[in-house]
């Protein structure tokens, strides 16, 4: 009983948020089921603001992220877990200890960087600084540690090197555990904001949540239309969660982590 209690205590926000997005604005606040349901504030959200345009930025940038870094990931993953090199205890130790550092510790130094580059108000300079996700290579090197070694001897009595025993053999058995972190990567990056903010002025690269935090400040007496796209934006998270969270509960089984 107490699992529902908490599980409906979750799903409320959600629920009222959807609801509330098809309200009229004059029952906005109303505690009760509303008289009618509308479509105007979506609309008005899909046609009087460039709201797709914030859609569809998000969505490139976390897929194209997200493709990028598990790609990156497992291959650095596979060299800290089976290859043996000197510093590589402490090549993993100083890419745990990025997990204890947050981004607006680094923000500044960050943006110098990138401005240093030329990659402001650019794709590449919403895209590349999200690449490095410590906690990705962190758990594909758990996860490849318990890989049976004789899967990768065998592969090496047939011919293979260390390349195609990481393309045929390990990449093969990791798709659970990358289709897991395809999920929090994707989550990860659609609902990043700080850096966003910092790196892209131009509003034709302003991602959803700066696009909503923009709509805040111009409809500051009319909340329907941002709690509109408010319930735009946060769908892809929830069906992205609900289509790949079996793969991520299966991913925290596999590494031991609670």
């Amino acid at each position: 009983m107490a699992a529902y209690v908490i599980a409906f205590a979750t799903v409320a926000p959600l629920l009222w948020l959807l609801l509330a997005a098809f309200r009229p604005e004059s029952e906005l606040y109303s505690a009760g089921w509303p008289s009618e349901l509308t479509l105007d504030n979506v609309a008005y959200v899909l046609t009087e603001v460039p709201f797709l345009r914030y859609l569809a930025n998000s969505a490139f940038v976390s897929v194209t992220v997200t493709a990028i870094a598990l790609f990156l990931h497992s291959m650095a993953a596979y060299a800290l877990a089976r290859l043996a090199f000197r510093g590589r205890g402490v090549a993993f130790a100083s890419v745990v200890a990025t997990l204890l550092i947050s981004l607006p510790v680094i923000l500044v130094p960050l943006f110098i960087v990138v401005r240093g580059l030329g990659m402001v108000d650019s794709y590449a300079g919403l895209i590349v600084p999200g690449l490095f996700n410590a906690f990705g290579i962190f758990l594909l090197r758990q996860f490849y540690l318990g890989v049976p070694r004789e899967l990768e001897e065998a592969a090496h009595l047939d011919g293979c090197g260390h390349w195609r025993i990481y393309w045929h053999v390990i990449l093969p058995l990791s798709r659970p555990m990358l289709a897991a972190l395809a999920v929090l990567f994707f989550l990860a990056n659609w609902n990043s904001f700080l850096w966003p903010l910092a790196v892209a002025q131009d509003e034709s690269l302003r991602v959803v949540q700066v696009g909503i935090a923009s709509l805040q400040g111009q409809y500051a007496s009319k909340q329907h239309y941002v709690i509109a796209a408010a319930m735009l934006a946060a769908l892809p998270t929830v069906l992205v969660f609900l289509v790949g969270q079996r793969w991520l509960v299966a991913s925290l089984k596999t590494t031991g982590l609670k």
